[in-house]
């Protein structure tokens, strides 16, 4: 196994490495379904969410839906699943209000403090995220992880989203690193580790589902076998 005790900088991810998105995300939904009083299977809903979400966060990160395309249109393409008829008006309010909620809520991902807890004193903590800046500062703050992190990339911030290589070059040169003293963590391997290796930059692959890859990555099964490479 490859040791990277040589590095300086680390940069996470935030949804799906650190911060527990689908968790969260369900008690934003639970939240906003009983402020309306929509009769939903939140079960069912998510069941479609869930997929449904990935596929238009692929399209807005690939630059071909607006910000406000991927939010109206995930929750209506999931209605119509369900075969619920659901206001265009009412589509857009959830939509709303799903982002206020959504960083209210702050579950980390198990060992998530304690891996922090044990690299912030032997290197310095970055994040880069695909978020959009006000959501992910929110639940940056409200999970209180600020203390943990020098820098924190976004793509509003950087003006592109990963796995463009720009944003990798901005959150270097912001974090006053190089890529030969730095390593990637992510959940996604479009977004995180093969954006990251595209630009020379070291990964290792947050593997939550343990879906089979490239034997050359290196990955982590859970948050604290990182203390294997770091």
């Amino acid at each position: 196994m490859k040791s990277f005790h040589h590095k300086s900088d680390i940069f996470f991810d935030l949804d799906h490495t650190l911060w527990d998105f689908e968790k969260n995300s369900a008690l934003a939904f639970e939240t906003i379904f009983k402020k309306h009083q929509l009769n939903l299977e939140l079960d069912v809903f998510l069941h479609f969410y869930v997929p449904t979400n990935l596929k238009y966060w692929k399209l807005y990160r690939e630059e071909k839906i607006s910000q406000e395309e991927l939010r109206y249109k995930r929750l209506k393409e999931v209605f119509d699943l369900m075969n619920q008829k659901v206001s265009d008006e009412l589509i857009h309010l959830l939509s709303r209000e799903y982002i206020v909620y959504l960083p209210q809520f702050n579950h980390l991902y198990e060992g998530a403090e304690e891996i922090l807890k044990y690299l912030f004193p032997k290197y310095n903590l970055h994040i880069i995220t695909n978020g959009f800046q006000s959501v992910q500062a929110g639940k940056i703050k409200n999970a209180n992880l600020e203390k943990y992190f020098k820098t924190i990339t976004n793509s509003e911030s950087a003006g592109v989203k990963k796995p463009n290589p720009m944003i990798f070059h901005y959150a270097i040169n912001s974090a006053k690193t190089s890529v030969e003293k730095s390593v990637m963590i992510g959940d996604s391997i479009e977004a995180d580790i093969e954006g990251a290796l595209n630009v020379g930059l070291d990964a290792i692959f947050f593997n939550e589902f343990k879906v089979e890859v490239n034997q050359q990555i290196h990955q982590v099964f859970d948050l604290l076998s990182l203390k294997q490479y770091l």
